[in-house]
């Protein structure tokens, strides 16, 4: 199980450095992280169902709040693809939490690039690489999930 949590952290690492260098999270990486997650759930030995159900229908409910951002011009497409396939990996009873961690952190990197345009005056509007907090809100949900001592979800 160790072995699939860093190779997610490996992808979501990869994916944050995309975004950092282009803000482009590229659709191959997306469609990697979505599709390695069924070796999670074969490493965790979840049944198909109701537990392969129940992270089916999170990620398909996060895909689906992040694609209607994404149609009013409040997220990239890149961003949505990838927090869609990280939801296939995190226990749907994390989910919610990792959306909390990743709206916090994503606060803060918007928080700090408005404040360096206002300090160095530069063109207005940057472009929040957002895969980033994804990237780290995943990290923190991997913690929970697999590695904590004292997780916040019980288990099963």
């Amino acid at each position: 199980m160790l072995l699939c949590a860093i190779l997610l952290a490996v992808m979501l690492l990869v994916a944050a450095g995309f975004d950092l260098k282009s803000r482009i999270i590229p659709n191959w990486l997306n469609l990697m992280i979505a599709l390695t997650a069924p070796l999670a759930w074969w490493a965790q030995g979840l049944a198909l169902w109701p537990d392969i159900g129940w992270q089916f229908g999170s990620a398909i409910a996060v895909f689906a709040a992040f694609a209607a951002l994404f149609a009013i011009g409040g997220i990239g497409g890149g961003d949505v693809k990838m927090i869609g396939a990280l939801a296939l990996w995190i226990d749907a009873r994390l989910i919610l939490s990792l959306l909390l961690v990743m709206a916090l952190i994503g606060g803060v990197i918007a928080g700090v690039m408005l404040l360096r345009q206002k300090l160095s005056k530069t063109a207005p509007n940057p472009e929040v690489p957002y895969g980033v907090a994804i990237a780290f809100a995943g990290f923190w949900a991997l913690h929970q999930q697999f590695i904590n001592h004292f997780p916040s979800i019980p288990a099963t």
